[in-house]
C-alpha cells in the first residue's frame, strides 16, 4: 500500500485522487448501483484505467476537452473517472436535446472526441466529430492494462469539468470547474450519509448527478443512480437500505403521494431537499412522512456551487428561507438586493464567454441573478429574480406591467405574476389572485383576459390563473417571494 500511496500527488486536490484513495480503502465497498447493477470501488477505479489509456489512443490527453452523451447508466462512471485521471475536460451533453440541439451545442464546445451510448449513436451520426460509441470504447479498454493512469503535468486548477446550463438568452453556457473547486464542493461534505449511501434522483448530464456521486465517493459510499419516480425511488431506498434520500419539491410531491406504507424506508436518515424556495407546506409533509429523518434545504448553482443551507432545527421555525451561509462559503447583496456569493467553490467563468463570465464574477463575488433579504437573525430568503422578465413565446414580459393590470380587476384583492415552464412556450404567464372578499368563488381565468383586452398585448395576457388565500411575503420587509409561488405551483403538478 505505501508504493501506492507514493505514487499519489501531494497535496494537489485532483478528483481522479478522490477515486483512487477510494478504491485504495475500501475496494468491494460499492460506488455507484442502478437498479441490479452494482459497481465496486476497484471495479471503477480498473474500468477508469483502461478507458483512460482506450481515450488517450484515441487522441485524448490533458486539457483536451472529452463530451459525453447518453443517458444515465452505470456506463458513465468509468468514462467520467477516466477524463479525471487524463486531466481532459469532462463535458456532459443534454440526453434529451434532439440531434440538432445538441450538434449546436457541440460546435461551440469543439471537443478533441465525443461519446456516446446506443441512444444516442444514430444522432450523431454524419457530424463532422470524432465519435466513439461505448460498445467500441469499452471493447478497446477490455484489452488494455489495468494499471493506474497519471498525468503528471494535472494541476488543482486544471479544468475538470464543463457543464453546459440554459441559459434566459436561448444559447447555453458552459460552466467551468476546476479539479479544485470539484473536490472541494464534494469533500467531507456534513450533508453525505455513510453506511447505505444516497439516492441520486438526478440525470448524469447535470451538475447536482455528479455532485452528488463525488460526495458519496468521498464518503467512501455509495450513490445509488434511481429515476425520479416515486415507485423507482422508494424501491431503491428499500433494496439499497439507503440512508440519503435527495430530491426537488416537484419529485417529493409524487413521492408523498405515494403508499408509503408499501416499502420498508426503515433505514433513511436524511430526507433533503433544495431549490430558491421550498414550500412550508412540502416541509411539513416530509416531516410528518419520514419523522427519524432530518431534512435540510440546499441553496445553490452550478456556477456557485453551494450557498446556503437551512438546517433541520430550523426548517418549521424559519419557513421560506434558505438559511444560513453554507460551510466555506460569504454571502452578501448588493445594492440592488441581489444575492451574491463568495467562496473557493465559485466556477472559472463561462466557457468561451468572457461577457458573461464579467457580469458574473465581479471582484471574486459571483452574483447569482436571485434578489434576496436578510431577517434579523440572518437567514437569506429569495424572492425573485434581478432580471424579473418572463420568456414566453419569444416575447419579453416584465411581471409588474402585467399586475398593474390585473390589480384593477374588480374581483381581485392582491396579484402576483410569475412565469411557469412550457414545452411549447418556454414560460406561461400565470396570475395568483387573492380574491376580494364575497368574491371567493368569483373569478375565471377568461374574466382576467378580458380585462386585459386593449390594455396589454395578447402575449402578455395569463394563460393560467391560481387563486390562493394570500401570497406568501419575507416577515422582515413583506416583500412578494415569486419564486416560492413557482414552486408552490410546480409542486402540486
Amino acid at each position: 500500500m505505501a508504493a501506492v500511496v507514493d505514487n499519489i500527488a501531494a497535496m494537489a486536490l485532483l478528483v481522479g485522487d478522490a477515486i483512487r484513495r477510494a478504491a485504495l480503502v475500501v475496494p468491494r465497498g460499492l460506488a455507484a448501483t442502478q437498479g441490479s447493477g452494482e459497481l465496486t470501488f476497484a471495479e471503477l477505479d480498473t474500468r477508469a484505467n483502461q478507458v483512460a489509456v482506450a481515450l488517450r489512443n484515441a487522441g485524448v490527453g490533458h486539457r483536451d476537452r472529452l463530451a459525453w452523451w447518453g443517458d444515465t447508466s452505470l456506463d458513465a462512471m468509468p468514462i467520467f473517472a477516466a477524463a479525471a485521471k487524463l486531466g481532459a475536460a469532462f463535458m456532459p451533453v443534454n440526453a434529451r436535446l434532439g440531434s440538432t440541439e445538441a450538434a449546436e451545442v457541440l460546435e461551440y464546445a469543439r471537443p478533441r472526441l465525443l461519446v456516446v451510448d446506443a441512444a444516442h449513436a444514430s444522432l450523431a451520426e454524419g457530424w463532422d466529430l470524432p465519435t466513439l460509441d461505448h460498445e467500441r470504447l469499452f471493447a478497446a479498454a477490455a484489452d488494455a492494462p489495468t494499471a493506474d493512469v497519471m498525468e503528471p503535468a494535472l494541476g488543482e486548477e486544471d479544468t475538470h469539468v464543463i457543464f453546459f446550463t440554459s441559459g434566459s438568452t436561448g444559447r447555453s453556457k458552459g460552466v467551468i470547474l476546476s479539479n479544485r473547486a470539484s473536490y472541494l464542493r464534494s469533500y467531507g461534505s456534513p450533508l453525505g450519509e455513510s453506511d447505505g449511501g444516497s439516492i441520486c434522483m438526478f440525470p448524469l448530464f447535470h451538475m447536482a448527478g455528479w455532485s452528488m456521486a463525488l460526495n458519496a465517493w468521498q464518503m467512501r459510499c455509495a450513490v445509488h443512480l434511481a429515476d425520479p419516480d416515486a415507485d423507482t425511488l422508494l424501491s431503491t431506498v428499500e433494496r439499497r437500505r439507503a440512508t440519503r434520500l435527495y430530491c426537488i419539491p416537484a419529485v417529493w410531491a409524487r413521492v408523498l403521494a405515494a403508499d408509503l406504507t408499501r416499502y420498508d424506508l426503515s433505514t433513511l436518515r436524511a430526507a433533503d431537499t433544495g431549490t430558491s424556495a421550498t414550500p412550508p407546506e412540502l416541509i411539513s409533509a416530509i416531516r410528518e412522512a419520514f419523522p427519524q429523518t432530518v431534512t435540510r434545504i440546499n441553496y445553490g448553482s452550478t456556477e456557485c456551487g453551494p450557498g446556503t443551507v437551512l438546517p433541520h432545527a430550523d426548517v418549521l421555525r424559519k419557513a421560506g428561507s434558505v438559511g444560513l451561509p453554507a460551510i466555506g462559503c460569504w454571502v452578501r447583496l448588493s445594492d440592488d438586493g441581489e444575492v451574491c456569493v463568495k467562496s473557493d467553490f465559485l466556477m472559472d467563468g463561462y466557457f468561451e464567454n468572457p461577457e458573461a463570465t464579467a457580469s458574473a464574477l465581479q471582484d471574486g463575488w459571483y452574483h447569482t441573478g436571485d434578489l434576496g433579504v436578510f431577517d434579523d437573525e440572518g437567514y437569506l430568503s429569495i424572492v425573485g429574480r434581478a432580471r424579473d422578465v418572463l420568456r414566453t413565446g419569444g416575447e419579453t414580459v416584465a411581471p409588474t406591467e402585467v399586475e398593474a393590470v390585473l390589480a384593477s380587476h374588480p374581483a381581485v384583492n392582491e396579484v402576483a405574476v410569475v412565469g411557469l415552464p412550457d414545452a411549447q412556450w418556454g414560460e406561461i404567464v400565470c396570475a395568483v389572485v387573492v380574491l376580494r372578499s364575497g368574491d371567493e368563488n368569483g373569478l375565471e381565468l377568461e374574466s382576467l383576459r378580458t380585462h386585459c383586452e386593449g390594455r396589454l398585448a395578447s402575449f402578455k395576457h395569463p394563460r393560467r390563473l391560481e387563486i390562493v388565500e394570500a401570497l406568501p411575503r419575507t416577515p422582515a420587509t413583506g416583500q412578494i417571494q415569486r419564486t416560492l409561488l413557482v414552486e408552490r405551483i410546480l409542486s402540486r403538478g
